[in-house]
């Protein structure tokens, strides 16, 4: 962005931020919260085990149901990634060795590593950490302000689902909200009351691919949009061209000026026509 400046060239940008999970589905039916779990797992772990900038970062739940969460969560993971370290499959490496201690060190705060539920072991050698999942880490803590990037989910619970609301707007503009609810009113609220670049409700990821929705972020995730027709509107350049006739010549927007001429403009600029004809017929003054 810095370096277009320099040139005056538009740029669209796409930044990150903690993408939230809502989570609102578990009470309904066990089917619906398998694929609640599943959804959640593969919008976690899938996309290059959380190193994509729509991955969810975080997932927001009722006090109550956090365990039942879990639970599924946990079974989901050992199904999908198996549960020994050694013998992970369909699961990507951390990029690079300091990406790798970089998220290494999020879990060697007291605190955090006091929060795991499952997972946290790590293979330096290969570069890979295992599905961790974190109950309530300290919301002070780097893994709860900074964009975690990683294999590491932490569980944020709440008294009512619906405090998610305050809770998202508490931190910057997050990329994307995941929400899992089929409560109207409640979706009408993430919508009304919460800013991010997407929403997306009952699944994870599927925006990304979907061309016919514009992609970006809002804030601090970035500004723009690209994906479809919408990359193409985004680089290009809407020329305006107004074509006109010489006559009729409108002598009101010449001076010299007159209390008439003062008068029409600004009736005009108000689109007052009805004032208009009033003026022209001589019974309009002022």
């Amino acid at each position: 962005m810095a370096a277009a400046a320099k040139h005056l060239t538009p740029v669209t940008l796409e930044l990150g931020g903690k993408s939230p999970a809502i989570v609102d589905t578990l009470s309904t039916t066990p089917s619906k919260a398998k694929v609640t779990a599943k959804r959640i797992v593969g919008g976690k772990w899938g996309p290059c085990t959380g190193q994509a900038c729509i991955a969810i970062d975080y997932v927001l739940v009722e006090e109550k149901l956090a365990s039942t969460l879990i639970e599924l969560l946990k079974k989901t993971i050992k199904r999908f990634y198996g549960e020994n370290i050694k013998s992970l499959k369909n699961i990507s490496r951390i990029v690079n060795k300091h990406q790798f201690q970089r998220l290494v060190n999020l879990l060697k705060d007291p605190n955090v590593a006091d929060s795991v539920v499952y997972g946290g072991s790590v293979d330096e050698e290969k570069l890979v950490i295992e599905p961790t999942i974190l109950l309530d880490p300290p919301l002070d803590s780097e893994i709860m302000s900074e964009e975690i990037f990683g294999p590491l989910l932490p569980i944020i619970t709440l008294k009512n689902v619906e405090e998610s609301i305050d809770f998202i707007n508490s931190k910057s503009n997050p990329l994307v909200i995941y929400a899992f609810t089929e409560d109207e009113t409640f979706k009408k609220r993430i919508l009304s009351e919460t800013s991010s670049g997407t929403v997306t409700f009952n699944d994870s990821m599927v925006q990304f691919v979907c061309d016919s929705l514009p992609f970006g972020g809002v804030g601090q995730s970035g500004f723009g949009r690209y994906h479809g027709k919408y990359s193409f509107d985004t680089f290009s350049h809407e020329k305006s061209i107004l074509h006109r006739g010489f006559y009729p010549e409108i002598e009101p927007r010449y001076p010299p000026w007159t209390h008439f001429k003062l008068l029409f403009i600004k009736l005009a600029y108000q689109f007052d026509y009805f004032g208009l004809i009033l003026l022209f017929l001589g019974f309009k003054r002022s």
